[in-house]
């Protein structure tokens, strides 16, 4: 960032402060800025608009401004650039505050030095070119996705829509898809045509989770109908729980009105039916038959004028006649074809399974005059398929098992839309919750240099219990946009999968086969290294497994050791992601007061001098040891500047993170 001159626009009512902070600037060792000032908010916003800056320095208490309010009216006279708050009041509550309205950073005034200054501007522009390069690519995405041809759609189980897309909208006749799910928030009563059609739609989808071709008139927004097919699935989450249906919808009026015109003539009708193994027949809409191929003739062993103008209840039991008209009655009630498979069984006839499709007839007109029908016998079919299904009931629970792996991995493939995700923790958990942030018996330090615009790199704190923490920290291979979109997907899984997070070799073991999932359907597998610790601040016991990662360092302030954390097995465990059926193991130490853990990813010591020299493992390992005396925040910028003062450039080639937990005491009881 040292080559960049970074201007900055410095809005701040005290002039003694701007001068300071001026002083701050110019004492920076790699950075180059050009500093403008205005005196108050007013004066701030002519000068963005006469002229561009990198960052702006915002002092939330001007007078003629709002307090933290200031951040949210500068975002909108320049959205798109990164602002670092400053204000007089040391509170962790304001500093969230003002990052949640909108600011990168809330430094307090007191407290400023110039090398915080420096870490703080340079991190809020590389977060800022982080958040556009994904900005970017999420418009990319919506791009591609509203100029799709078919309509897509995501929709809840009691017929809300959740998403949908440009073609949808234009196929139901809505100016935009915002349009379209604001007026149609009950699907089941305003959208179909037939009464009850959503419910045979959510019935199908209960019982077999997938539909293809399901075929409905709808109406359009200007009351018109059209015929659409869809095709949908079920979306689950790991329990089995049902979160919303997605699928498309496909225009087929005109493709139904071609079919209507083949049917219209007979000519071409009569050479195809004809011809056809199956059975075929016409009915008018008093149930009376108005035709049969020769298919069927021969079936009942009639001739064709001995079954035109009767019924079926002159060729069936009356149970079974009674079923069939009422099957034809919903065929042109509804206009819509009615498939099933079914008893067959004439007068005299032995009891067969025969397949049933059946349409309505219409006229010229566009009115229903009655129905056609087609069955063949699938007895043979049906006994095999019964077979099969019994021979495959002991495999039901693994197929299960299966379809709900794959939901997970088919999930996953969304981590474009997740990406935003990557941001990293704003603020850390305190042990005991009620305690202030300084009296906290575990407390936590980091440090995070992307190589690059995004990092590959990724770290979270939470609070498990009101005496426990889990610490995790992974490092994807290489740097950049490409491995930043990994580590959104990782961190979404460690959301995740939260409920296992108490047990490290569990939780990894969870996280591997999940991201395994992931990656292979994707067609790529990158090195993804990881370290998960779980901390308890009232026993003193830290427990912790390790995929691949560099070994952390247990520095024992009291014994005046450093430490690295080995596997208690003393074998290696692999990376993430490369092997699906991994079980990581979990090892155990005792802490003490005075305690320091030190993770870090591989980038911090894979630095080479002049003479192409490594920074190794050993030479941390000693750095570490000359510093043991000093808390985590001092040491790590120590140890970072011996660092860079050995590599040849003054720079790290890869991403760089550095998480720090120190155990300021042991909580009793």
């Amino acid at each position: 960032m040292s080559e960049d001159r970074l201007k900055i626009l410095l809005i701040e009512h005290d002039a003694g402060f701007a001068r300071s902070l001026g002083d701050m600037l110019g004492q920076a060792r790699d950075l180059s800025t050009e500093l403008s000032s205005a005196p108050d908010l007013h004066a701030g916003y002519g000068i963005l608009t006469r002229d561009d800056f990198d960052v702006v320095l915002l002092d939330v208490s001007l007078p003629d401004g709002a307090g933290l309010a200031n951040i949210s009216l500068l975002k909108a006279k320049a959205p798109r650039l990164p602002i670092i708050a400053a204000g007089d009041a040391d509170n962790e509550i304001v500093a969230v505050e003002a990052v949640q309205a909108g600011a990168q950073d809330y430094l307090v005034k007191s407290q400023l030095t110039p090398g915080w200054l420096e870490r703080s501007i340079r991190y809020a522009v590389e977060r800022h070119r982080m958040d556009m390069t994904l900005l970017a690519a999420e418009e990319k995405y919506h791009s591609v996705f509203d100029h799709l041809v078919e309509g897509i759609f995501q929709t809840t189980p009691d017929g809300r829509y959740l998403l949908a897309n440009a073609a949808l909208a234009r196929i139901y006749g809505y100016a935009s898809p915002e349009e379209l799910m604001q007026s149609l928030t009950d699907i089941g009563r305003r959208l179909y045509v037939s009464e009850g059609r959503r419910d045979e739609f959510v019935g199908l989808m209960q019982q077999q989770d997938t539909i293809t071709g399901f075929e409905s008139q709808i109406y359009r927004k200007d009351g018109s109908m059209i015929l659409i097919s869809e095709n949908c699935r079920a979306i689950r989450d790991a329990q089995g729980k049902l979160l919303y249906y997605e699928g498309t919808v496909e225009d087929i009026t005109q493709r139904r009105q071609a079919e209507e015109d083949l049917r219209n003539s007979e000519a071409l009708y009569h050479s195809l039916v004809e011809t056809l193994p199956q059975n075929v027949f016409r009915r008018d809409i008093h149930g009376r038959f108005t035709f049969a191929n020769q298919q069927y003739c021969r079936h009942f062993k009639m001739k064709l004028g001995d079954i035109v103008g009767k019924t079926d209840f002159d060729f069936f039991p009356k149970e079974l006649a009674e079923k069939y008209q009422k099957d034809d009655l919903r065929v042109m009630e509804t206009g819509q074809t009615y498939e099933i498979i079914e008893e067959h069984q004439p007068h005299g006839q032995d009891k067969t399974i025969v397949r049933v499709v059946k349409t309505p007839l219409y006229n010229a007109d566009g009115k229903i005059i009655g129905l056609q029908g087609i069955f063949w016998d699938i007895t043979q079919q049906h006994m095999a398929e019964e077979r099969i299904r019994r021979a495959n009931a002991l495999l039901a629970q693994s197929r299960k098992e299966l379809r709900s792996k794959n939901q997970q991995m088919e999930e996953n493939l969304k981590w474009a839309r997740e990406i935003q995700l990557t941001l990293l923790p704003q603020q850390y958990p305190v042990f005991p919750p009620a305690a202030a942030a300084a009296d906290s018996a575990l407390q936590f330090t980091h440090r995070y240099l992307p190589a690059e615009t995004v990092s590959g790199d990724f770290f979270a704190v939470s609070a498990l219990s009101d005496t426990e923490v889990g610490v995790f920290i992974c490092d994807v291979a290489g740097h950049g946009v490409r491995s930043a979109l990994v580590t959104a997907m990782v961190r979404a899984l460690v959301e995740e999968l939260k409920p296992a997070a108490g047990n490290p070799g569990q939780f990894l073991t969870q996280l591997n086969r999940e991201l395994h999932a992931i990656l292979k359907h994707a067609g790529t597998l990158l090195l993804t290294t990881a370290f998960y610790l779980v901390a308890d601040a009232r026993t003193g016991t830290m427990r912790y497994t390790n995929a691949g990662h560099p070994k952390p360092l247990h520095l024992r302030r009291g014994a005046g050791k450093v430490e690295p954390l080995a596997n208690l097995g003393g074998k290696s465990q692999a990376a993430l992601g490369l092997l699906e059926g991994t079980a990581y193991e979990t090892s155990e130490v005792k802490l003490s007061a005075g305690d320091l853990v030190m993770l870090f990813t591989d980038g911090l010591y894979e630095v080479q001098d002049a003479g192409h020299a490594l920074y190794s493992q050993g030479l941390l390992v000693a750095g570490v040891q000359q510093r043991l005396h000093l808390a985590a925040s001092p040491l790590f910028d120590a140890l970072l500047t011996e660092i860079r003062n050995f590599s040849s450039d003054g720079q790290f080639a890869d991403d760089v993170c550095l998480i720090g937990m120190e155990v300021s005491r042991i909580l009793e009881g």
